[in-house]
């Protein structure tokens, strides 16, 4: 051994890079100025020769093994900096040229890391995670995790035999961030980071930055450049602030369709003659799903689908709502620029796409989030604040910048690289409640003594101030079931910034409702009409969504009363009919529209083949008509928010389970008269209505096409100078039973 050489040498720092204790190599390894040249150290272990070649030179410098598990060096007696690679004999006699990844400078500036240290750098996830990226001439990927509280953390995968020796990350200042650029690897390449704690435990992480994963059951990520698809839904882009207006007195349209994409539709599964897998996958991809689902959105007249959480997830069972990767659209239906093509086309066919997030909580799965570093990183460490006792999950702490930054930047990540049209966030209330879903001496109170989580609202405060400044005619929808107060408020007026809530009371009530025997509505009568009481203290869409159709509370034409099948799909049709004149934007899940008797299941596609069966025919064929009356006429729409879009003719016919009321524009003209019976009755009825003229009965729930009986009123009825329902006009009509009509007033 040299002596020159290794009196160089520093010999404790040598001693923490090769037991892999070290967070700072770069100090050590690479190329480094000393007196009268430079010190070339590298750490390569199962290395039985190295050598120095320097950029211009024929002849490598052979470097001296200073410690037998691979730790090597040379010294060059040059007076300037030089490029080189080292060529490495392995002990299995394979040999590499490979560059240094200790040669390249970090991507990241000071500024990059004050900024998401103070949790506003909302484009993070460009430099965080694996980047393709040349540096220096030289093609590889750029790595970098945060991970302040880790002793050492490297980068494995296959490309370094999942040896955490051989590529430890260089902590970059006093930020908690660690990166290395490794040349040579490549797009498609596996990796996760395996993070030493401060016990000298290693643990393998998935990136939680990574925009691809690997499918499960396996764990690791994928390098991927998302960069390459050719976008083009201009047209749909630059409309879409009209196209999804929430202006006063210019609300749009929104019936929006709720599906599971692992679960609409499935293909079957092949099998050959010793009964092994053919096609390997039930799962269509995201490619061939926009082809079907457009087709299929579009005849039906809805506007807009809702997709549960496609970011990936371990369980199939959790639906998508507990997230490992929240970058990474799930691989089991395709590739980033596959879901890319998805949106695309969906945009294309003029057919919003809002997706489902989850903001509130995260599993425990050891590749995950939690205890990333070894330390309580991204949940609270004290289980009363960190965790959820029934849904065994972690909870964020907000109050950590670079977690709200990690969440508020993710977000902002599917509407600029994925074109979302909105965002639904899953289950606000249980940010919003210190004490949600737990007992005394489970949660620990606020400040001032109250169960309000301040740190969630100051989150949300903060994310929704962003993500509407970046991309305004982006929704932002919130599922949150309790009466906080102004959820879709103005932030300036003490909200918290929403454009929509998911309106649970009036789901509740009114399945409560329908579910009775029509004989005993009676009884629930103010189910009906108590949500106008509150309607207008929210933006809120009317849902019936995937939850009511799952864990034995049976699907919707399931919870119906009747006898037979045609009595309960009339109360159906009744239903649907209310909810879309109700004031407020429409959410079905999938299934419903036609009927689907057998709840919800994930791991079946939904039960196409009932559609061979007349009443289930006719429940699709009215869902579509119904969809399609919604998008025809304003008055059920443009002022959903405004009380000038609503009125009442009488909201007391208790003992007829009977309410009419208007619907409205600023014209005239678009005038709409609405009966629900929600009794198998048929009435001759005499109905106020607001103006004088011709009423025309444009749809029926109870026409034969639909199933129905075909009671209604063919021709077009005058109105007569009578106070009926307190108003100076009226009508005779007949009341079909258990049914919906709707009259157009023309004068």
């Amino acid at each position: 051994m040299d002596k020159n050489l290794y009196d160089l040498m520093d010999w404790a720092a040598i001693e923490e890079i090769t037991y892999s204790e070290c967070d700072r190599p770069k100090i050590t390894l690479g190329s480094h100025r000393v007196e009268d040249g430079f010190l070339v150290q590298t750490f390569i272990p199962h290395a039985k020769e190295v050598e120095l070649l320097i950029d211009g030179n024929k002849n490598p410098i052979p470097m001296q093994c200073m410690d037998e598990v691979g730790f090597f060096a040379c010294f060059v007696g040059r007076k300037q900096e030089f490029k080189y690679k080292y060529i490495v004999k392995y002990d299995n006699d394979v040999e590499q040229t490979v560059s240094d990844p200790y040669s390249f400078d970090s991507i990241y500036s000071e500024e990059d890391l004050s900024k998401f240290s103070a949790g506003i750098n909302y484009e993070i996830y460009e430099k965080m995670g694996a980047k393709p990226m040349t540096l220096s001439g030289v093609q590889g990927v750029n790595f970098s995790v945060w991970a302040p509280e880790a002793m050492r953390v490297s980068v494995v995968g296959d490309f370094n035999l999942w040896d955490g020796r051989r590529h430890q990350m260089n902590r970059l200042g006093d930020f908690g961030v660690f990166e290395i650029f490794i040349p040579d690897v490549c797009v498609g390449d596996l990796y996760k980071f395996e993070v030493k704690n401060k016990k000298g435990e290693p643990m393998l992480k998935s990136d939680p930055y990574a925009f691809y994963s690997e499918l499960r059951p396996n764990t690791a990520s994928v390098v991927v450049d998302i960069s390459d698809f050719e976008w083009s839904d201009d047209d749909w882009m630059k409309n879409r602030e009209d196209i999804q207006s929430t202006r006063v007195n210019e609300s749009a349209a929104m019936n929006i369709y709720e599906l599971h994409l692992g679960s609409w539709i499935r293909k079957e599964m092949q099998y050959d003659e010793n009964g092994e897998e053919v096609n390997g996958s039930v799962f269509y991809n995201y490619r061939e799903i926009a082809h079907k689902l457009a087709v299929y959105v579009k005849k039906m007249n809805y506007t807009h689908v809702e997709i549960m959480p496609i970011m990936e997830h371990p369980l199939d069972a959790s639906w998508g709502y507990q997230v490992t990767g929240y970058y990474s659209p799930t691989s089991r239906y395709g590739t980033p620029q596959d879901f890319m093509y998805f949106m695309n086309y969906m945009h294309k066919k003029g057919i919003g796409v809002i997706l489902d997030w989850v903001p509130a909580h995260f599993p425990r799965d050891l590749h995950g989030l939690g205890c990333f570093d070894g330390s309580h990183l991204y949940e609270h460490a004290d289980p009363r604040q960190g965790a959820h006792p029934h849904w065994g999950t972690l909870i964020y702490n907000y109050a950590r910048p670079q977690v709200s930054n990690f969440l508020i930047s993710n977000a902002l990540f599917w509407a600029e690289k994925y074109h979302v049209d909105g965002i639904r966030m899953d289950a606000v209330a249980s940010m919003l409640y210190l004490d949600y879903g737990k007992n005394n001496g489970e949660w620990v109170a606020n400040i001032y003594g109250g169960n309000e989580n301040l740190d969630a609202i100051e989150f949300l405060k903060h994310l929704n101030s962003i993500y509407k400044k970046r991309n305004p005619s982006s929704l932002l929808i919130a599922e949150e079931s309790t009466a906080w107060p102004k959820i879709s408020g103005d932030l300036n007026d003490g909200g918290l910034g929403f454009d929509y809530k998911w309106n649970m009371g009036w789901m509740n009530d009114f399945l409560e409702f329908m579910k009775l025997d029509p004989y005993f509505r009676s009884g629930d009568y103010n189910a009906l009409t108590f949500s106008l009481f509150y309607h207008y203290s929210e933006n809120f869409i009317l849902v019936l969504s995937h939850d009511e159709v799952v864990h034995g509370k049976a699907t919707l034409a399931g919870k119906m009363p009747g006898a037979t099948q045609e009595e309960k799909f009339a109360n159906l049709r009744v239903a649907y009919g209310y909810m879309m004149t109700h004031p407020g934007k429409k959410l079905l899940f999938m299934g419903q529209e036609f009927g689907q008797m057998n709840e919800w299941n994930e791991d079946k596609s939904l039960e196409w083949d009932l559609l061979d069966y007349d009443i289930h025919s006719k429940m699709q064929k009215y869902s579509k008509a119904l969809n399609k009356l919604y998008v025809d006429y304003p008055a059920l729409y443009k002022l959903d928010y405004d009380p000038a879009g609503f009125e009442w003719i009488n909201c007391t016919s208790k003992d007829e389970s009977m309410v009419t009321f208007i619907r409205k524009t600023e014209k005239e003209e678009d005038t709409l008269v609405v009966v629900c019976n929600f009794t198998p009755v048929v009435y001759e009825k005499e109905i106020g209505v607001p103006y004088k003229g011709t009423y025309t009965e444009i749809f029926n729930s109870d026409d034969k096409k639909f199933g129905g009986s075909g009671v209604g009123n063919k021709r077009a009825k005058k109105s007569v100078k009578k106070k009926v329902d307190g108003r100076d006009n009226s009508l005779k009509i007949k009341v079909p039973p258990m049914a919906i009509t709707i009259f157009k007033w023309a004068e």
